[in-house]
Order: C-alpha cells, then sequence, then structure tokens
C-alpha cells in the first residue's frame, strides 16, 4: 500500500488553495434549534487526522436527545453527528494505514490508541477521544468532516460493499451488540427482554441471535415497530400501552422474570421497568442515553442476585460485526427504511423524529 506521505505535498497546496471555501452542514443552535447552513471546510490540525468527503450518513437516536437539550457538553455552533462512510480527501504526515481516495467507514468512536484506556479496549474513554464527533467537535451530518487519530478509528471498506448497509456499524449495531448483549451475558437457552423497539433495540435484536437465547420479547408502544421485530427475530412482542408489561413477563416466566432486560430508550420510567421484570441472578444492560435521573429500587433489588451494567460503545467488535456483514450471517440494511438526500437533511429530522406515524428506523442520507 503506497502511504499517504507521498500524496503530502499536493494536498497541502490544494488545502492551501481550497482555504476560503465552504461547505453544508447541519449546525446545532440549541436545543430545538438546526439549521442546514454554510460552514468553512475542515483542516488537518493534527498529524494523525484526516478529511473524508462524507458519501452517505444518518441520524441518531442520540442526535435527537442533543436536540431536546439532553446532552449539555454539545455547543451552539456545533456540527452534529457520528456515523457514515466516505472518501478520505486529505491525509495528514503521521497517518500510516490509509491514503487519499480510500473508501472508509466512520467510527462513532475515536481512539488514539495508546492511552491507558485504549490499552484496555475502552475507546469511549480514550483521553484524547471517545465520542467526540458530533459532541465535541464537528460530525458528519456536512460535507466533509476531520476524523481525528485515523488510523484506529476508521476501517477500510472493501470493493463491493453495501456502504449503505456498513452506515449502520459506525454505531447502531457495535451499541446494541456491546451495551445490550455483551453487557447483558446473553446466553443460549436466555429468555431475555428488549425495552424499545427504536433501532438500537432491533440492533440488540440482531445480535442477540448470535447466542441463540430461547425468548427474545420486545417491548414498545408502536405496533408498527413490534411488528418489525417479529421479522428481525423476536418471538413475543408487549405493546405498553395496552398490557402490563410487568404481570405479562410473570406470566411468560413462571413467576421467575427475564434472564436479561436490555434498555434500550434512555427514559426514567423504562430503566424501571427493566428493574421490575429482571429475576434473580438476572442482567439489566443499559443502553439508552438518559438526560433525567431515574430511581433505583434498592430496597427491592438488593437481596435478588442482579447485575446492572452502563456502557457508552468502545466499538471493539466492529471489525467482527463487519466479517458478519460480509458473509451475510448479519443484513443490517433492513435496518434502514427512508432515504434522503443530504441536503433533505432537515426533512429527514422532521421524519426520524416522527418515527411511529412515518414508520421510520434508520434514514439513509446521500451527498
Amino acid at each position: 500500500m503506497e502511504t499517504s506521505t507521498s500524496f503530502q505535498p499536493e494536498k497541502n497546496l490544494r488545502r492551501k488553495s481550497a482555504a476560503a471555501e465552504k461547505m453544508k452542514a447541519l449546525v446545532y443552535h440549541g436545543p430545538g434549534k438546526k439549521s442546514w447552513e454554510e460552514k468553512p471546510l475542515p483542516t488537518i490540525i493534527k498529524p494523525t487526522d484526516v478529511i473524508v468527503k462524507i458519501l452517505k450518513t444518518t441520524i441518531c437516536g442520540t442526535d435527537l436527545h442533543i436536540m431536546k437539550g439532553d446532552v449539555p457538553e454539545v455547543t451552539d455552533g456545533r456540527i452534529l453527528g457520528h456515523e457514515g462512510v466516505g472518501i478520505i480527501e486529505e491525509v495528514g504526515t503521521a497517518v500510516s494505514t490509509f491514503k487519499r481516495g480510500d473508501h472508509v467507514l466512520i467510527s462513532c468512536i475515536t481512539s488514539c490508541g495508546k492511552c491507558d484506556y485504549c490499552k484496555k479496549g475502552m475507546y469511549s474513554h480514550c483521553e484524547d477521544g471517545g465520542w467526540v464527533l458530533g459532541h465535541l467537535i464537528d460530525g458528519t451530518q456536512a460535507e466533509y468532516v476531520r476524523i481525528p487519530h485515523a488510523d484506529n478509528s476508521l476501517y477500510p471498506i472493501p470493493a463491493g460493499a453495501d456502504e449503505e448497509a456498513l452506515v449502520m456499524l459506525s454505531d447502531i449495531l457495535p451499541t446494541g451488540f456491546e451495551c445490550g448483549v455483551l453487557n447483558g451475558q446473553v446466553k443460549p437457552g436466555d429468555t431475555i427482554a428488549i425495552v424499545g423497539s427504536g433501532p438500537i433495540g432491533l440492533a440488540a435484536l440482531l445480535t442477540a441471535q448470535f447466542y441463540s437465547p430461547a425468548e427474545i420479547i420486545m417491548i414498545d408502544p408502536d405496533d408498527n415497530r413490534l411488528a418489525v421485530a417479529k421479522t428481525f427475530g423476536a418471538t413475543q412482542t408487549i405493546n405498553n400501552l395496552s398490557v402490563n408489561v410487568v404481570e405479562k413477563i410473570k406470566i411468560m416466566t413462571d413467576g421467575r422474570g427475564v434472564d436479561t432486560a436490555i434498555e434500550a430508550v434512555g427514559l426514567p420510567e423504562t430503566f424501571e421497568l427493566c428493574t421490575a421484570i429482571t429475576g434473580p441472578g438476572g442482567h439489566i444492560a443499559n443502553i439508552g442515553v438518559h438526560g433525567k435521573s431515574a430511581a433505583l429500587h434498592l430496597e427491592t433489588l438488593w437481596s435478588q442476585n442482579i447485575t446492572i451494567t452502563t456502557r457508552l460503545v468502545d466499538t471493539v467488535t466492529t471489525p467482527m460485526l463487519l466479517k458478519t456483514v460480509r458473509s451475510q450471517k448479519l443484513n443490517p440494511n433492513k435496518l434502514i427504511t427512508h432515504r434522503f438526500r443530504l441536503d433533505e437533511i432537515l426533512k429527514a429530522y422532521d421524519t426520524f423524529g416522527n418515527a411511529a406515524n412515518e414508520k421510520a428506523l434508520k434514514v439513509i442520507l446521500t451527498s
């Protein structure tokens, strides 16, 4: 592979000549406020950076939490987005794995690969990275994006791969798998419940089947999403608007409760529901982004040998998930329900934010 160094003089000249150029991006201006507007093109800041031209991106439930004000670290003027695929446009002098023109999958987590947390596989807590895209630095809902620590934060896309499907590997599939399935210690023969049948919950449903649980119960107030979950492999569904979930789960499990409850919404009531339906010795795996405190009923949990886990995705499983997609053992494309041009992103936000009426799961934005 030709290294990036041979391209650097030409690209530096090109970037200098393009210094005054602008791009379009989705910009956050405080809770409930966003716009599609011009922003300066990103530039190389550190030699480990690359600039990626976005080909396809998407909107995450976390972006909706940001728009509600649940993530106060996101400041006025920030370009949102932390998922996507693209083509490398410019390469820093210290980047050794990639070159200009490479097609890459962007990880939602940036990792230096050298700090103590990265050496433990906790890339989400990288001392010079973690979840920064669309959070602490400008993100992927734009025509171009700067990716720090590119060698550890990008994945090469093989020729002929379904790039739309691979966008699902930027975040939701590793998040559902790592934070839900792995933290929940799903095992063959288990009975598991997933609270929330949105994209993250469905990602947990898809990847939980790697471990052959006996029952996967999906809980959601949206009948359409529950119907989708059945086609994705759910064995039982419960609409929590019309059914007392705790009583129903007790009946379905002969009074024991589930072995694993995966919280995939991020609301106090959904977390508390998970604590109410998990049986002795079970696991509660939180995935949801929580903007409000939730009650922890230790007066009923303390004696039940229940493990509660939290996690920000580390994306350590992304290489494995890429292999399962390439071998057609996993088909993330079926999570995509709507497609838009990148410049239609405001319409896409309206669609994704009104998911129940629009029957939306994941949207794809193509530049």
